[in-house]
């Protein structure tokens, strides 16, 4: 079999919405940057690139792909994309890699990128009226009480923790840690190598550090925080306890190892396998158990075989009960930080988490990594990396 592997992986620091160093720069813009440098980086001639694969959510339905493509010279490259909610940078990676694997592409770059700070807002005429919904969402799921559509505090955040029977004090505790380790890592250049300087204020700045972690938390701090819910019993998800709010884009290049061989190219790691899962949407925020399993089934590995692990912090209670069901030491998990620090720019976090993955695992000199998420509508995403 064909073995696809990543020959570079980049993404830009990852921005604060509306409030933040990248809230004047569009998706289009961020995705322009994080393409032309995937392409860069890989050592690659431009005429092998088959194909630009891009994440995007609330960004209008067209193809930022194409337009990237272009702008970064990319001028005989087609673009798709790719939607799988908050999955949607980790979808376009799988299938990058699966057409690698299958003989129809050489190179493909797959990525994600999303601006919480420009995104644009629908609106909906309601059937059999001359009403319109202004502002609206497209829904995942036909919405319930229980597992509102357009309420992720409830359906992924609250349900998970009362499911898993995960107290408030157990996700500020583990929202702290994530603070602390993305902090450490960036003070040790943790990231350096995959961020890629964006450039602001019309060219006067430059933006290359991740300004969503905070220095100053602590747990005392977490526990001040009001629920976001109040008028549910028990409700137990805060802000601090949930994933920010960002902008960012991030991109691999994804290759074939015949096509790495022929150019002399050192990967920085192999896609060994990857899978998605339904849930019931209820159930959204355990989706990774059933996603990590069924992708190391597909690798044929267990998880004790696994060195690193980033399950995706859309709030902490997701990870918690990931990490308690599936048996995880903690120390394996999210140890640079994850969505409640780093922050959650939606289509882009899962190519993002792939890059800082390869990146470490090549600093290690080898091992296994997995990189899983929910999304929205009763779904979840995983990802096995090897070196």
């Amino acid at each position: 079999m064909i073995d696809a592997v990543i020959l570079s992986a980049c993404r830009t620091a990852i921005g604060t919405a509306r409030k933040g160093a990248l809230r004047d720069t569009s998706a289009f813009d961020l995705a322009t940057r994080v393409v032309g440098e995937a392409a860069r980086r890989s050592g690659l001639p431009a005429e092998i690139i088959d194909d630009v694969v891009l994440g995007e959510t609330l960004a209008g339905g067209g193809v930022i792909a194409r337009y990237a493509a272009l702008e970064a010279g990319l001028t005989d490259v087609p673009g798709l994309a790719h939607n799988r909610h908050c999955a949607s940078g980790l979808a376009s990676v799988a299938t990058a890699a699966s057409s690698i694997r299958a003989g129809m592409d050489r190179a493909v770059i797959a990525g994600g990128t999303h601006s919480s700070s420009t995104a644009p807002m629908s609106r909906w005429r309601i059937p059999g009226t001359q009403e319109w919904q202004d502002p609206w969402s497209s829904p995942s799921h036909v919405s319930t009480p229980d597992a509102p559509h357009n309420d992720m505090s409830i359906l992924v955040g609250w349900n998970t923790a009362w499911l898993a029977d995960i107290s408030r004090a157990e996700m500020d505790a583990w929202a702290v840690r994530s603070h602390q380790r993305a902090v450490r890592a960036i003070d040790a250049g943790q990231f350096a190598d995959e961020i890629v300087p964006v450039e602001i204020g019309g060219g006067t700045a430059v933006f290359d550090t991740d300004e969503h972690p905070r220095r100053d938390t602590s747990e005392e701090k977490m526990a001040s925080l009001k629920v976001l819910h109040p008028e549910i019993d028990g409700f137990s998800i805060t802000a601090g306890n949930s994933s920010g709010v960002n902008d960012a884009a991030a991109a691999v290049t994804v290759a074939s190892s015949a096509v790495a061989e022929e150019y002399g190219l050192t990967p920085l790691a192999t896609v060994r396998a990857w899978a998605s899962v339904g849930v019931d949407p209820v159930r959204t925020g355990l989706a990774p158990v059933a996603a990590i399993r069924k992708a190391l089934d597909r690798a044929g590995l267990d998880l004790a075989q696994v060195d690193l692990f980033e399950i995706n912090e859309a709030f902490a209670s997701v990870t918690v009960a990931a990490v308690r069901e599936l048996g995880l030491d903690p120390e394996r998990v999210n140890p640079f930080g994850s969505g409640c620090s780093l922050g959650h720019p939606v289509a882009t976090t899962g190519t993002r988490m792939i890059a800082t993955l390869a990146h470490e695992l090549r600093r290690r000199g080898g091992g296994t990594a997995v990189a899983a998420m929910c999304a929205g509508g009763g779904m979840g995403s995983a990802m096995v990396l090897t070196v």
